[in-house]
């Protein structure tokens, strides 16, 4: 470096540096790529997930037999027919008149086959008061909740006509409808809120309009581009509504925080007496680095959801990464050539409470935001170790409570409480029915599923499933002669208890199957329902944790260690992440097991974590957390480079970003938070695992444990060993001196550029 013609290095300079000469051209290529993803996605469709993809196991098995078989089962609903009064019976002539007006009702709506009577299959309760009528949904069981609207309102017709009964409908399409319409709501609420209450939180940080609106505008974009490239992407690996939620979650998130780290970098060095085109440099070089750095750790997190061997959450996975990555190119690209053509304009629309006019009131502005924070870090600097032990303990105590975390697929009661009038439906129906409203379904295949030891085994099945205990009953059997399936249906003990009725199971899967059809040679017996699902997904996953673990801590160590060319900044990041991963889960066993604080969000009676959710979050509070670590150490990194002691480069670094990590983290809490307060008690333990995590993250990791850390182990922060320095040195000379120069820079294509 000599007379100010500095050669900078590194990708997001480049980049930066192009965009910003090539304006124009950046903006243009930007728009084109979103219209054409869009319009290409558009015209291509979304092909989804199907079902006998979504898990592996015997529910998997299941499914495929019944998909080679062209078997489109259909959506079977019941109808409970319930006396009110304890003296009521199924008996009564009131009682058969309403379950004839029910059977005459349903079938006049043209849209139910297969109607049977309580009084044929002998689906009356122990105790005379209930019963149920039965009955399939015409067309595809995958949208019949699009159909069921009128049988739900026949139902309700003679409900009206009959008082002293209770007459309600429950099945595979009115909880269809149910889940669609909860889900739907939840997340139209959620989407109107997050976007108003980023850009409110960010005119708070800018003060002014146009540089709060820029972060809200590249993340949408990146969002809709997305969601083409999903339908493009999707006839490869098929997507779902699940993947383009989380998309829109983790879109919005990153996109927002990855503008925020370039904004306030640019808007910094301007305010410090550079010129816009300086600034620029400086925010490129520095700050998109960064960005860079964070967004290829989150893609490579996200990338480990790709192991689990289930569709539903590769797709969530892919998803997740091309939003991730999408943002971040934009945020290198786009981002620069807007600031360039907008230059001083990028203050447009102050609000004068929030933007104070002089560089000198910026400057006191700017003291004042990082008081806090300099306060904290004069005692964390003073007393390290006390700190280290205080802080990482705090966590330890946080996440024990994770010990004992229980997954399972949520229940309808357990997924929506009594807040929906069906809870109560399907709680009714379990107390008379135990296990009647999720039975097992036993997929028999067979040669001749007609044949005399088929039948025999079958009858021998239905009579142990009784006599075991696993099941009170009735089993029905349903035949598919032209395919050589038995379809055989058995009402769990436990019902909706998971835990006993997973035990009923066992012993359909370990004893009684074995002892009968498992004796007949060439059939086969998968099976599947709920409470198999919810089995085969726990164990499916349980298998995935090992690989998916070790897959993204190995990957991001690695990127970490090529990025800092530090041994211990590489496992000082991992470590500081898994504990805030922890402290998260504590968090969530906490609150939605064992219901400490469960009022606070509406979340009393789960008494388990969705299945789902642990690995989901592993990997995304993974990802996300790098945001933060990446800009803080990089920006100590900076600081150490310009030659300040390490100790002096933590103050440095953590008070300069204090602000921007704290509005960064203030929009994902609430972002996150949003969905907390949905009605969906899956979307509740997500919206509170996530904002849980990133303001743990955000302060007691980056705030207090971080710099801890780093002060104790003063220069060994940078230690390499030497038999590492081969390794490809993704490092550049970040120093905002070296960027500006004195007087002018050149680029890697040898122009000089004015600063």
């Amino acid at each position: 470096m000599g007379n100010g013609d500095t050669r900078v290095r590194g990708l997001a300079a480049r980049a930066g540096g192009w965009s910003a000469r090539h304006r124009w051209a950046a903006v243009g290529i930007w728009v084109l790529f979103v219209v054409l993803a869009m319009g290409i996605g558009s015209a291509a469709g979304r092909v989804d997930v199907k079902e006998s993809d979504q898990l592996k196991g015997e529910t998997h098995t299941a499914a495929k037999i019944i998909e080679d078989a062209g078997i489109d089962e259909p959506a079977s609903e019941t109808v409970l027919i319930q006396a009110k009064d304890a003296g009521g019976k199924a008996t009564d002539a009131d009682f058969r008149a309403a379950v004839a007006a029910v059977m005459k009702a349903v079938e006049g709506t043209g849209k139910v086959t297969d109607v049977t009577s309580p009084y044929d299959t002998k689906t009356i309760s122990k105790d005379g008061r209930s019963a149920l009528v039965q009955f399939d949904m015409r067309g595809e069981a995958d949208t019949a909740g699009d159909r069921v609207e009128p049988v739900l309102k026949a139902v309700e017709g003679v409900q009206k006509e009959h008082g002293s009964l209770r007459i309600e409908e429950i099945g595979g399409a009115s909880m269809q409808k149910t889940f669609s319409d909860a889900f739907g709501d939840d997340f139209k609420k959620a989407e109107l809120s997050a976007v108003p209450v980023a850009l409110g939180i960010l005119l708070i940080a800018f003060g002014a309009l146009v540089a709060a609106l820029l972060p809200v505008l590249l993340a949408v974009s990146a969002i809709m581009a997305t969601m083409g490239l999903m339908g493009i992407v999707s006839h490869v690996m098929p997507m779902s509504d699940t993947a383009n939620s989380v998309m829109l979650l983790v879109g919005l998130a990153v996109g927002v925080d990855y503008c925020l780290f370039y904004l306030r970098r640019e808007r910094e060095e301007r305010q410090a007496g550079r010129d816009a085109g300086t600034a620029l440099r400086i925010a490129a070089a520095t700050s998109g680095r960064a960005i860079i750095v964070s967004g290829v750790t989150v893609c490579v997190a996200m990338a480990g959801m790709l192991f689990t061997g289930l569709a539903e959450f590769e797709a969530m996975g892919l998803a997740s990464l091309m939003v991730v990555a999408v943002a971040m190119v934009g945020s290198v690209t786009v981002l620069p050539a807007l600031l360039s053509l907008l230059g001083e304009r990028v203050e447009k629309g102050k609000i004068p409470w929030l933007h104070p006019e002089s560089r000198l009131r910026r400057k006191r502005a700017g003291n004042r935001e990082s008081r806090f924070w300099t306060a904290v870090l004069k005692g964390v600097l003073a007393k390290p170790l006390l700190c280290v032990v205080v802080a990482a303990g705090a966590l330890l105590a946080i996440a024990a409570p994770a010990l004992g975390m229980k997954t399972q697929n949520l229940t309808l009661d357990q997924e929506f409480g009594d807040s929906l009038p069906i809870v109560q439906t399907y709680n009714r129906v379990n107390a008379s029915f135990p296990g009647g409203s999720e039975p097992a379904e036993v997929v028999v295949k067979a040669a001749d599923i007609n044949a005399p030891e088929v039948t025999a085994a079958l009858a021998d099945f239905k009579a142990r499933a009784i006599s075991s205990g696993a099941s009170r009953g009735p089993v029905e059997i349903k035949l598919h002669d032209a395919q050589n399936l038995a379809f055989v249906y058995v009402p769990l003990v436990g019902g909706s208890d998971f835990d006993k009725a997973g035990q009923s199971l066992d012993k359909l899967r370990d004893e009684v199957r074995p002892a009968t059809l498992g004796k007949v040679e060439g059939v086969q017996a998968p099976i599947t329902g709920q409470v198999a699902g919810s089995k085969d997904f726990n164990d499916q996953l349980t298998g995935a944790v090992v690989p998916v673990f070790a897959f993204v801590v190995i990957f991001a160590f690695v990127l970490m260690l090529l990025s800092f060319r530090s041994l211990t900044v590489a496992i000082t990041s991992i470590v500081l992440n898994l504990l805030s991963v922890g402290a998260a889960y504590g968090i969530l066993v906490a609150v939605f097991q064992h219901g400490w604080g469960a009022s606070l969000v509406g979340a009393e009676g789960v008494g388990a974590i969705i299945t789902w959710l642990p690995l989901f979050l592993f990997v995304i509070l993974f990802g996300l957390s790098m945001d933060y670590h990446v800009f803080v150490v990089s920006r100590i990194r900076e600081a150490r480079l310009r030659g300040r002691t390490t100790r002096d480069a933590i103050q440095h670094g953590v008070v300069t970003t204090a602000g921007v990590v704290t509005s960064a983290a203030v929009i994902m809490v609430a972002v996150f938070a949003i969905f907390g307060t949905l009605s969906m008690q899956s979307m509740k333990q997500m919206g509170v695992g996530l904002a849980a995590a990133v303001l743990i993250d955000a302060t007691i990791i980056r705030g207090v444990l971080l710099p801890a850390v780093m002060a104790l182990l003063g220069e060994r922060n940078w230690y390499l060993p030497k038999w590492l320095n081969r390794l490809p040195d993704l490092t550049h000379d970040e120093s905002a001196d070296a960027v500006a120069g004195p007087t002018a820079a050149r680029d890697d294509e040898g122009e000089r550029v004015r600063v």
